[in-house]
């Protein structure tokens, strides 16, 4: 007898191969598992083996129901589940079943033009009461890691609106920033005008961790009808779970590396980068990591720069995402960790001040304290020279406040004090701008010149 033909063997072989594979997938997203243990914010789970990643369904007392759950980590055969929602009904011994087995499998989140004029969870529902979009592209959220090299150099002025950032803080298309403030001194504010008065293609919101109700007053007050229509907000409040704010923050810089991916040029505001710390946090203390820094674990300060890094310059070719980050300030400790962590990843930082809010200066940007590391490549030096001049007899006068004050200082005896103190109250009004109030970077460089 002639065997077999090599060829006919081969492809048979490689047929019942794919069809052997196909069957064990399918019975390992069937298999289940059992719930042995609920602690906090972590539940564990034997009888599955799952990557990181992967998402479960728990079955609630009585069968009255399902939670869905994600797994963060695992030590030898128990996982580690976080559910995405409360999980009042659980019980012990529950069934835990499969129903994807990671992100670039199972997860895919809607991008591109259907999105724009939508408010979305960190899952890509929509919050706004509309259907979900019909011809949405569906991404995962892993894009690949760009290389620096082949990065477009930040070259090109961005006018945000705000006279003192564009005069005296000039930012560059493509430029990462930080918000520094604490709690109520005007940072959703100044947002709100930097949305609504950038030159940008599309406008991309993350609102990761704040309470629900700015949610609401950011679109309807801050936004508005106008800035909402090229614009996709993404909210992941502070009453959902850990993994949803991560989550959210992460779909956000999806959205706008997608919109870049076209050759749109997008601003992407993130409120806040804090709380998506606190988030990981939150997870990362629940399965077991240790503290770091104040309470902090080192993966929250491996997973900062990760997420900043994807906004940026792109290649030539295609587009930019400017991004401005707000970083909470602890009791306005600029030393704060995360506001460390922070200033070191990003393009520059502009620190709201609570002394210049409490007097009714707005926006309450600290001058002195504030700094764009573009900036010296995007204007000329004449420019710089009013900068440096500004930022001295700011300074010299605010070094001096108290002495003033009290008439303690005999005028003549310091010349640039004395300039100083002309100077300053055209200075204080140079800084502060209403919040319906546009100034062009064009506008702002020649009232700069006008003061001096």
């Amino acid at each position: 007898m002639t065997s077999l033909s090599s060829p006919f063997t081969a492809h048979w072989h490689q047929r019942l191969t794919q069809a052997t594979g196909q069957v064990n997938r399918v019975r390992q997203t069937q298999e289940f598992g059992r719930l042995t243990r609920a602690a906090g914010l972590v539940l564990e789970a034997t009888g599955l083996k799952l990557p990181l990643g992967s998402s479960c369904l728990i079955e609630l007392d009585d069968h009255s129901g399902t939670a869905e759950a994600e797994v963060v980590g695992f030590t030898g055969d128990r996982l580690f589940l976080m559910p995405y929602v409360e999980t009042a009904g659980l019980v012990p011994g529950a069934r835990v079943r499969a129903i994807d087995t990671g992100h670039q499998q199972g997860k895919r989140f809607p991008v591109g033009h259907a999105l724009l004029g939508r408010i979305v969870d960190a899952r890509g529902r929509p919050l706004d009461g509309r259907p979900a979009p019909e011809d949405a592209e569906y991404v995962s959220l892993n894009a690949p890691i760009l290389n620096p090299l082949q990065r477009e150099p930040i070259k090109e002025v961005l006018d945000v609106g705000v006279r003192s950032i564009n005069a005296l803080l000039t930012i560059g298309r493509g430029q990462r920033l930080g918000l520094f403030a604490g709690s109520g001194v005007g940072k959703s504010v100044l947002l709100g005008m930097m949305a609504r008065y950038t030159r940008a293609d599309v406008i991309v919101v993350g609102l990761i961790g704040e309470r629900g109700r700015e949610v609401k007053d950011f679109i309807e007050n801050i936004l508005g009808d106008e800035g909402i229509k090229r614009s996709v907000v993404v909210a992941a409040p502070a009453d959902n779970s850990p993994l949803l704010r991560l989550q959210g923050a992460a779909y956000a810089t999806r959205l706008a590396e997608d919109f870049r991916d076209k050759g749109l040029n997008v601003l992407l505001i993130m409120d806040s980068l804090t709380r998506y710390a606190m988030a990981q946090r939150e997870i990362a203390l629940a399965i077991g990591e240790p503290p770091a820094t104040k309470g902090y674990p080192p993966s929250v300060f491996a997973r900062l720069p990760a997420l900043v890094e994807r906004a940026g310059n792109d290649a030539p070719d295609k587009g930019s995402i400017t991004a401005f980050y707000t970083v909470l300030t602890e009791g306005d400790d600029q030393q704060d960790p995360i506001a460390d962590a922070a200033r070191a990843i990003l393009d520059g930082h502009i620190v709201l001040s609570r002394r210049l809010a409490e007097a009714g200066h707005y926006p309450a940007i600290d001058i002195e304290a504030s700094i764009s590391r573009a900036m010296t490549a995007l204007i000329d030096e004449t420019h710089f020279d009013r900068i440096k001049y500004f930022k001295q007899m700011m300074s010299r006068y605010q070094r001096n406040r108290d002495l003033i004050s009290v008439g303690a200082y005999a005028p003549g005896s310091d010349p640039l004090l004395d300039q100083a103190i002309k100077l300053y109250p055209k200075l204080e009004e140079f800084l502060q701008q209403r919040m319906s109030e546009s100034t062009t970077y064009g506008e702002a460089v020649m009232k700069l010149n006008h003061l001096f």
